[in-house]
């Protein structure tokens, strides 16, 4: 996050207007999986690869499934697995651009918790 200082102020103001400023969050982690997501797919794709992640973590963890934190790391696991097999789909001659699975270089696939069968 040192590269975007404002983000700080911003995710606190964020976490205070939902009431959870305790809420724990790991800013770099998601910024990681949403650059995957943006080179994996198309850029567009990062916000909703990072929103659908913490929407299934959240559904399981709040269902008990198991903590937050273990929810998470569940919907980063599954979201790197989505991608991994769409790279593996790609065929980068169709691309476009050689070595590029994808073709635009940008974001990402369904998350949710690996451990929920899904």
């Amino acid at each position: 996050m040192a590269e975007h200082p404002e983000l700080g102020p911003w995710v606190r103001e964020l976490l205070e207007a939902f009431e959870i400023p305790d809420a724990p969050l790991d800013t770099d982690g998601i910024l990681a999986l949403a650059g995957e997501a943006a080179h994996g797919v198309v850029r567009p794709a990062a916000p909703l690869t990072t929103y659908i992640a913490g929407y299934a973590a959240g559904l399981a963890a709040g269902h008990g499934m198991a903590s937050e934190e273990e929810c998470m790391a569940a919907a980063e696991r599954l979201v790197r697995t989505v991608l991994r097999r769409r790279a593996d789909r790609a065929d980068p001659a169709d691309t476009g651009e050689p070595g590029r699975p994808g073709g635009s270089g940008d974001a990402a696939g369904p998350a949710g918790s690996a451990d929920s069968g899904r």
